[in-house]
C-alpha cells in the first residue's frame, strides 16, 4: 500500500465516522412530551383562576360603567343683584334611569373665600322633583357621587326629563362668583 491509498482509507474512515455521529439523534421518551403539555395546561389554569382575583383587588383596574351626560365644562356665572338664583340644566328627553344607581360629577368654584352650596335636582315627566344640596363647594376640582335613592321625591325613574345644578342667593356668601361643573355621568 502506498501513501495515497493509506490517506484515502483514513479519510474514508474519518468521514464515515463523523457522518455517523451527526446522524445520531437523542430520542426522549414520550413521558417528557406529556410533562411539558401537562405543565403548560397547569400554568394556563392557574392564570385563569388567580389573575381575575388580582384584578378585582387592584385599584388600577377598578373602573365604573357610566353614561356621560356632559362632555364640556359647564359654567354657572351668577350675579345676584337682580336674580335670586342661577341654574345650569341638562334636558334628558325622558331618559330611563332605572338601570343606574348613582349620579357623579366634578365641581369647583372660582373664588377661594366664597362659601357656596349647590342644589342638584332631577325632574321626571310626571312633574315629580327631588333635590339634594352639596355644601361648601371647594375651589379645586372635587368629584361627588350620590345615590339616586337619595332623591326621595322621585318615584318613577323611567322618564327623567331634566337634571339641574342651581346656585341660590341664600346659599352663597358672595353676590357674584362662578361655579364650574364637569364630568356629569350616571353610574351603574
Amino acid at each position: 500500500m502506498d501513501k495515497k491509498d493509506i490517506y484515502e482509507h483514513l479519510a474514508k474512515i474519518y468521514l464515515d465516522a463523523s457522518s455517523k455521529k451527526k446522524k445520531t439523534k437523542k430520542v426522549y421518551p414520550k413521558f417528557f412530551d406529556n410533562i411539558y403539555t401537562i405543565s403548560a395546561v397547569f400554568i394556563v389554569i392557574l392564570s385563569l383562576v388567580f389573575l381575575p382575583l388580582f384584578f378585582k383587588k387592584s385599584k388600577v383596574f377598578n373602573s365604573e360603567i357610566a353614561l356621560v351626560l356632559l362632555v364640556d365644562t359647564a359654567k354657572i356665572n351668577f350675579n345676584f343683584n337682580p336674580a335670586k338664583k342661577e341654574a345650569f340644566s341638562l334636558a334628558l328627553n325622558k331618559l330611563s334611569l332605572k338601570r343606574f344607581k348613582a349620579l357623579g360629577f366634578s365641581v369647583k368654584k372660582a373664588k377661594y373665600n366664597d362659601n357656596i352650596s349647590l342644589r342638584v335636582e332631577f325632574e321626571n315627566a310626571f312633574k315629580e322633583k327631588s333635590e339634594v344640596y352639596f355644601k361648601n363647594i371647594p375651589s379645586r376640582w372635587q368629584d361627588y357621587k350620590i345615590n339616586l335613592s337619595d332623591f326621595k321625591n322621585i318615584s318613577n325613574w323611567s322618564q327623567i326629563t331634566r337634571l339641574s345644578f342651581t346656585v341660590e342667593e341664600w346659599n352663597s356668601k358672595e353676590k357674584a362668583d362662578v361655579v364650574y361643573i364637569d364630568n356629569v355621568r350616571l353610574l351603574r
